[in-house]
């Protein structure tokens, strides 16, 4: 596959872009059918069949940007403009280069007859299956404006609840990174100073100057044998986790840390519930919907989960079936569920136990750094009594000697 970038003329307009294909025949196939009459088309520099690679890995779209996407082309619709010209207005006001060119070539095969959400099917790596399926519930009723609007909402709150767990994690990833440089510099360049006295000294050294200095010295020595052993480590745990097997035990095992098992539990959960609510308030069949939901949940154990409520509810039984006897569930969450279905309201229901667990998250959050700092406390404090042990009560006994 490669990408042809061409310029063409749409009736009265000319209009330019991308387009992927095998080879430059089918590229104006491609086009042609869109109703372009071609210009010019020629293969993109550096995208030639023994050097392709696809734009979306370099030029990722961000979920923002999906956000402000979703909320501007709403009030365009709802404005009564038409859909193919929000597009070109859109593609004007887009500051993401690849994003902008998935947006013009959008609104040239929305032009050419093609459905929105058909096209949207093109660029599976910018929308997600649940983004689409919500779209084509939207046609289908009639409501698009009012489903972009819907999407944009809860597009928005999972972004700004991703933005706050990430920014509650920068000041202890910074710590730990800095505790741990400090570490290595200590080992490698000033531990063999420190020690150097010592050592020539032969008095008897207490096992934790010697743990100490046969450390600094495996480190200074063999520094290419560690850097070695944490690449042979991170990528034959990546390579591990890509297989079902080791991805399920990685999916259990992160479930039960201590802290963030609790959290990443809750974010799980308000993904789960929040998405099937809004496929549900969509028009979208609760079978199609829990499929759509086991894509996007991200966690193998609720995978399986989703999985078996499939199955239980295409055999008559209640959606909360499975969801009472699991162990990962909280019980507030089941059933919740169960009143929602038999009260034939499972989608505010949902979006209740959505915004509950968010506010829960939000609280986990706010009191991670706090419950964070003693543990880094006390590590740095036994980092430095560790050092004392290991170097300054030797230097002082010997000291004591003269």
């Amino acid at each position: 596959m490669g990408f042809f970038r061409y310029r063409a003329h749409k009736g009265e307009d000319i209009t330019s872009g991308m387009v992927e294909a095998p080879n430059i025949e089918s590229a104006s196939e491609i086009l042609s059918d869109r109703g372009l009459t071609i210009i010019n088309i020629a293969e993109e520099s550096g995208h030639s069949k023994g050097l392709s690679f696809n734009l979306a890995i370099f030029q990722r779209v961000k979920q923002k940007d999906i956000v402000i996407f979703s909320r501007q082309l709403s009030v365009m619709i709802s404005a009564t403009l038409p859909i193919v010209q929000a597009l070109r207005i859109l593609v004007k006001q887009t500051e993401n280069e690849y994003f902008k060119s998935v947006i013009s070539e959008l609104a040239d095969e929305v032009e050419g007859g093609q459905k929105f959400s058909v096209a949207l099917e093109h660029y599976t790596n910018v929308f997600s299956n649940f983004y689409i399926s919500m779209i084509k519930s939207g046609e289908t009723s009639g409501k698009l404006d009012d489903v972009l609007e819907y999407l944009a909402d809860q597009l928005e709150k999972d972004y700004d609840l991703s933005s706050k767990i990430k920014g509650a994690m920068i000041y202890p990833a910074f710590i730990v990174s800095g505790l741990v440089g400090v570490g290595v510099v200590m080992m490698i360049f000033v531990i063999p100073k420190l020690t150097e006295m010592l050592t020539a000294s032969g008095q008897e050294l207490p096992i934790t100057t010697r743990m100490l200095i046969g450390t600094s010295s495996f480190m200074r020595d063999y520094w290419w044998l560690l850097i070695l052993i944490v690449l042979a480590v991170v990528f034959g745990f990546r390579a591990i986790v890509k297989t079902p097997a080791g991805k399920k035990a990685k999916d259990n095992i992160i479930l039960r840390v201590p802290v963030f098992g609790k959290l990443l539990q809750r974010i799980y959960l308000v993904r789960m519930t929040r998405s099937l609510s809004t496929l549900i308030v969509g028009g979208v069949p609760l079978t199609v919907g829990l499929k759509i939901v086991n894509e996007v949940v991200g966690n193998r154990a609720y995978q399986e989960l989703i999985e078996e409520t499939i199955t239980s509810v295409e055999d008559g039984a209640s959606v909360a079936t499975v969801f009472l006897e699991s162990p990962i569930v909280p019980s507030l969450v089941s059933q919740m569920m169960s009143v929602g279905e038999k009260t034939g309201r499972l989608d505010d229901v949902l979006a209740k136990v959505s915004d509950f667990y968010s506010r829960e998250i939000e609280n986990i959050v706010s009191n991670l750094t706090s419950l964070i700092e003693p543990f880094i406390m006390v590590l740095i404090g036994v980092a430095v009594g560790g050092m004392v042990a290991a170097i300054i009560l030797p230097m002082y006994n010997l000291a004591n000697q003269f």
